[in-house]
């Protein structure tokens, strides 16, 4: 059974940092890309940043390059998102997920999503 468990979620001040996790089980890392979305009261989801199994290409959202960093440690099946220079804007449940094709492939397994808030 596939499974995401994100962790790492809470309240920051505006310049502050967070490092989310996502744990996953089930499948073989290398096979998988997985990608951070995030979904703000009121907005649509978007997708923050992705990494790909494979070959560790990453990728990231205009609105997070230079401030958020993925990687992931592949012997833990563990992805992780450093968020730094947080913004307000930034405040919106994360979700990780996982594509068996690419980062800019379908995304068919999702974790429950962590909370994260940033005060001004």
């Amino acid at each position: 059974e596939v499974q995401l468990v994100e962790s790492g979620g809470g309240l920051v001040q505006a310049g502050g940092s967070l490092r989310l996790s996502c744990a996953a089980s089930g499948f073989t890392f290398d096979d998988y890309a997985i990608g951070w979305f995030r979904q703000a009261p009121g907005k649509g989801r978007e997708r923050v940043s992705c990494i790909s199994g494979s070959d560790g290409s990453s990728f990231y959202a205009d609105s997070v390059k230079g401030r958020f960093t993925i990687f992931s440690d592949n012997a833990k099946n563990t992805v992780y998102l450093q968020m730094s220079s947080l913004k307000p804007e930034d405040t919106a449940v994360y979700y990780c997920a996982a594509s068996d094709h690419s980062c800019s492939g379908a995304y068919g397994y999702w974790g429950q999503g962590t909370q994260v808030t940033v005060s001004s």
